[in-house]
């Protein structure tokens, strides 16, 4: 099982507080540090001191870190063109040597969207600019150096693209793509990523998302396998009054929960069964999101009695 660490720097985090978790991470032995792509939080905290540019604070990540893996989850197709994302994830990817991973949704904070002025059409125009925006980043990624890669599609236009830079990874970057559809979702995925994530729900619920995703790859002839994912919001203590005390860094006062939101709330082991469970079911990549950026102690927990017992297997 490969752990990697998600955190939510639009909550109010600065760019220090985000380079110093994320070396701190690295030497504790996670594999992986992703971030959310928002422009502010869900709910009524004013997010101080505001929001961080998620590829820009990836930009200075790649050069600050040496082993882990830095990526998305997920950045929205409302927020960037596809040429222009495609060079962007490329460089990072350089500047990274090879360490990035590309998580890419349809966006659904409506909010954020008002506040900046990004226009927000309706889910199922959303979907379908995600299916043609994959369709260009993989086609820029994939053309040869020398040749051009042109797409008339019904959203985007490209015409005589140099198609470059060219990220270090071959074909590009990992795609990862999540959520809890079980019909569009599952089928871009089959087609594009290279993980689905089941974003941060219970096993049982997991279970039925990677049903799904196996479903549509065999539809579309899919052989490759699709590494299958799930997020785990965590508050691990030594002691139960240790355990609470950080679950209340866990969400915003006044954030609405999606539907199913799977937490571990307790002592180490307590994760390590949950995260037995989801590998049991399928997953064999999880992402711990702890509450507060500043706590190093959780993260030195975590490394010590949660990644030996469920790395090993």
């Amino acid at each position: 099982m490969e752990v990697c660490l998600f955190i939510e720097p639009h909550r109010g985090a600065s760019y220090r507080e985000q380079r110093d978790f994320a070396r701190h991470a690295e030497e504790c032995g996670f594999a992986g540090l992703f971030r959310a792509d928002h422009y502010q939080p869900f709910g009524s905290s004013a997010g101080l001191p505001g929001p961080t540019d998620a590829w820009l604070t990836l930009a200075a990540l790649a050069v600050e870190t040496i082993r882990i893996r830095l990526g998305t989850l997920v950045t929205s197709i409302t927020f960037r063109l596809p040429g222009p994302l495609a060079i962007a994830v490329a460089q990072v990817d350089q500047m990274s040597q090879g360490r990035v991973e590309l998580g890419i949704g349809a966006g659904w904070f409506a909010p954020e969207h008002r506040s900046y002025g990004i226009p927000f059409p309706p889910l199922a125009e959303r979907l379908s600019r995600l299916a043609e925006q994959l369709e260009v980043v993989t086609g820029l990624w994939r053309t040869p150096v020398g040749e051009r890669f042109g797409h008339q599609g019904r959203y985007y236009q490209l015409v005589d693209a140099p198609a470059l830079p060219k990220p270090v990874q071959v074909p590009g970057p990992p795609i990862i793509i999540g959520g809890r559809g079980l019909r569009r979702t599952p089928m871009l995925a089959a087609r594009y990523a290279d993980e689905f994530n089941a974003t941060f729900q219970a096993p049982a619920a997991a279970a039925s998302a990677f049903r799904a995703v196996a479903g549509a790859a065999a539809q579309v002839g899919r052989r490759r396998p699709i590494r299958r994912s799930v997020g785990i919001p965590v508050a691990c203590g030594r002691t139960d009054a240790q355990a609470r005390q950080r679950a209340a860094a866990l969400y915003e006062p006044g954030s609405v929960l999606p539907a199913g939101e799977s937490l571990v709330v307790g002592s180490p082991q307590q994760l390590v069964d949950r995260i037995h469970e989801l590998r049991e079911v399928g997953a064999d990549r999880v992402y711990l999101r702890p509450g507060a950026l500043t706590d190093r102690a959780h993260l030195d927990l975590l490394a010590s009695e949660v990644l030996p017992a469920v790395t090993t297997c």
